[in-house]
Order: structure tokens, then C-alpha cells, then sequence
């Protein structure tokens, strides 16, 4: 019922709704319309209201709630279930616990705030309340476990191409799934996945944009950037988590239909890694070589020094100078 009063308010748009008018749309009385009012102004919606002319929409928070990203969202199934959570620990974590409880396929959880996001290799993630875009998508993919690595890649082309419509900005990715404004970190990628030998259980998508950060602490200061630093103005939340869902749904409906080659070339399209020298490092060792390619499976093709090639399947790239 509070959805649909804010509906009918947003529907008027800078116009006064009068009182008489939502009960008889909502079928309720003057007092439910008024509790309602009050539920939306105590989530941050500044509502006007002035005798005989009714109630006027003046303002909308800047929150990820999951009215507002419905509201104008294009999508089928991406996003079209919604965990809302104004703090959480991490939104993978809960997500996987919705998982397991039968959450629906394409389901979102956003987090205004995570107080232990994660990222690659079991790093920290700075989630400030308010700043960012902290969500995670529970998805249900009908491929074989082997062929879902390259999702990871297709949800860093989903996340640039929404960041371009949106913010105006043309994000660079670095092997194989961060996006780089000005040669810093704006959006990092994890993925988990549960899966039996043929069949994946769930697969856990985790995306942490720096959408409106001014500030990083220590040392993430010099990796690190905002859409809002890049492009000098502040970026509508919303707005970027809608496209992004879009983006997303459309790509994932091509990896699932023609498989992961269209993708790859838009991804390679996206790509600041290749035809440079770079270093990768892993748990077990630290090598250099000149990035050739990409092969079909999505991993990096380095050729070494002395002229031998190696697939590398996962690392931390470092780009070196020419």
C-alpha cells in the first residue's frame, strides 16, 4: 500500500494529490493515507502536504530502495526481486543464504552499507553508507559448472557499458574483471559458485562500484577512484543500478544462447590489458610477460621472455610500462 501511495504521488509528479483522492484509488481511509505519508517521510521521501490541496512529492532520497530501482526498470527477471538492507555484513554472504532458501532466479541484494565487503583473494572492500552501488545477483545459469568463469568478464562489460550511459565515462577492464577510470579501480567483481558435477546449484554475482566516494582511506586513496571524482558531479545511484541490470540481462541472455564469443569481443572491445607487458601474481608465484590475448575460455595469454606461451587461469594483473 505505501508502493502505491508513492506511486500516486510520483505519478502527479510537482502537482498536489488531494487525500480524497488516494482513498479513493487505494480503496482506504484518510488515516491509512496518512500513516503511509508518514512511513515514506521517515525513509527520507519529503513529502509536502497543505490543507484542501492535499499531498505533493517534493524530494526522493538518495537510497537504493527497492521502489525506486523498479520504478522504470527494463528488465525481466534481473533485479525484479529485491533484498533491501540499509547495513550488512556482505551482501555475497547474505546472498548465498538466500540462495539456499529458494530465492528466485535474477534475484538482487543491495546494501546502502557493507561493514565487510570483500573482494579478490580475500581483500577488504570500502563500502561506505550512501557512496556506492554494494549489491549481489543470485543467479541459477543452465550450463555445465566448467562454463561459468566468463560470466565474471561478462558483469565487468555490463557494469562499463552502464557506467558510459549513466556517468558519461569510458571505463577501461583489466584482465579479468576490474574497471579503470584514470588508471584507478571504480568496480570490483566476485563470484561464487555452488555446483555438483554437471549442475550449477547457484552462482552468486558480487559488484562493488565506487558511484559518489570523495574520499579513500590510506592507501586504497592511490588505487582506487569514483565515478564521481572522474566526472565531477554526483551520479544517480539508481540510475546506474537500473542500467546495470539491463546491461546484464541482455548480455546474460546472449552467453546462454550463442555461448561466450560474442562477449568476449565486447570485452576485448573494453580491454586495457592486452598487447602490453604486465606482471601477474598468484599465491604460488609472480611472472611477466607480454599479454597477447584472450583465449575462448577467457584466460590470458602471456608469452614469456623466452618465447613460451602460458594460459594463465586466474592472478593479480599489474600493467607495466612499455
Amino acid at each position: 500500500m505505501k508502493e502505491q501511495v508513492l506511486h500516486l504521488l510520483k505519478k502527479q509528479q510537482s502537482e498536489f494529490v488531494s487525500g480524497e483522492l488516494i482513498c479513493k484509488n487505494l480503496g482506504v481511509s484518510r488515516t491509512a493515507v496518512w500513516k503511509h505519508i508518514q512511513a515514506l517521510r521517515a525513509e527520507g521521501y519529503e513529502i509536502v502536504s497543505q490543507p484542501r490541496a492535499g499531498y505533493r512529492l517534493a524530494g526522493v532520497p538518495d537510497r537504493l530502495y527497492p521502489q525506486e530501482i523498479l520504478s522504470g526498470l527494463k528488465t525481466e527477471f534481473m533485479g525484479r526481486r529485491i533484498f533491501y538492507f540499509a547495513q550488512a555484513p556482505s551482501t555475497n554472504v547474505l546472498a548465498r543464504e538466500l540462495a539456499l532458501a529458494g530465492a528466485p532466479d535474477g534475484a538482487l541484494v543491495v546494501a546502502e552499507e557493507q561493514t565487510g565487503g570483500r573482494g579478490r583473494l580475500g581483500r577488504g572492500w570500502f563500502s561506505p553508507a550512501g557512496k556506492g552501488i554494494w549489491c549481489s545477483l543470485i543467479l541459477y545459469p543452465p550450463v555445465n559448472p566448467a562454463a561459468a568463469p566468463p560470466l565474471t568478464m561478462l558483469t565487468a562489460v555490463a557494469v562499463a557499458r552502464a557506467v558510459r550511459l549513466v556517468a558519461g565515462l569510458a571505463p577501461g577492464i583489466k584482465w579479468p574483471n576490474d574497471l579503470l577510470l584514470e588508471g584507478k579501480k571504480i568496480c570490483g567483481i566476485l563470484t561464487e559458485m555452488s555446483a555438483e558435477m554437471e549442475r550449477i546449484n547457484y552462482l552468486i554475482i558480487g559488484t562493488g562500484i565506487n558511484v559518489n566516494i570523495e574520499n579513500f582511506p590510506g592507501e586504497i586513496a592511490n588505487a582506487a577512484t569514483s565515478l564521481k571524482a572522474c566526472a565531477g558531479r554526483t551520479v544517480s545511484r539508481v540510475e546506474l543500478l537500473q542500467a546495470y541490470l539491463q546491461e546484464m540481462e541482455q548480455l546474460y541472455r546472449i552467453w546462454i544462447k550463442e555461448g561466450f564469443a560474442p562477449v568476449l569481443k565486447l570485452w576485448k572491445d573494453l580491454c586495457v590489458t592486452l598487447q602490453r607487458p604486465v606482471r601477474v601474481s598468484s599465491l604460488k608465484e609472480s611472472i611477466e610477460g607480454w599479454a597477447e590475448d584472450v583465449d575462448e575460455e577467457g584466460n590470458l595469454v602471456l608469452r614469456l621472455a623466452d618465447g613460451t606461451v602460458r594460459h594463465i587461469t586466474a592472478g593479480e594483473v599489474s600493467l607495466r610500462p612499455f
